[in-house]
């Protein structure tokens, strides 16, 4: 099966991304947007791994949030990578919250893990020179920007390509320790 492991993002957070993607959309541009239901932030992505693998991955993940205490993340502004002119993937950065998502994705084998959320992916150059001009002044409203959420566990995912899109189902929750 093909599996990675994410921090699940709670519902307010979903639809303030989702708010995003439909800000942008009016570009025109060729992207495959993340559906709001499967936006997270992945830690690391595990790929084809078989029962046994999954196995020892649960374990592993289960003595690194047994030493891990629970904290809180807060989103930052959009950007994109490779870079604004030709961009690839559009995101949403991480503000309070980074150092320890770096952390805790470091000890699960994932060392250079920029902390982000993926929004789209860009797939052609169809109306990316509009993209570009939009994303180049595109603020997020802090007062509507929600606040912080906690994050108090790591799942790990089982993900189903489909035409439509991938489909993901919940395997393992693994909790953080309480604050």
């Amino acid at each position: 099966m093909r599996a990675f492991i994410a921090i699940e993002l709670p519902k307010e957070i979903k639809e303030f991304l989702s708010d995003i993607q439909k800000r942008l959309t009016p570009a025109g541009a060729d992207v495959r947007w993340v559906k709001p239901d499967n936006i997270h932030l992945t830690l690391k992505f595990l790929g084809e791994i078989n029962p046994e693998a999954l196995d020892q991955t649960i374990q592993s993940l289960e003595k690194i949030a047994a030493d891990r205490k629970a904290f809180y993340l807060s989103l930052s502004s959009v950007g994109v990578f490779p870079k604004i002119e030709s961009p690839k993937v559009v995101w949403i950065g991480i503000n309070k919250g980074s150092s320890e998502i770096r952390e805790v994705a470091g000890e699960i084998g994932k060392d250079d893990l920029s902390a982000h959320i993926t929004l789209g992916r860009v797939k052609s150059k169809k109306n990316l020179g509009r993209l570009v001009d939009i994303l180049k002044v595109f603020e997020v409203n802090p007062q509507k920007t929600p606040q912080e959420c906690l994050v108090n566990k790591i799942t790990i995912f089982k993900s189903t390509l489909l035409p439509d899109g991938p489909v993901y189902e919940i395997l393992k929750e693994v909790n953080l320790r309480t604050i």
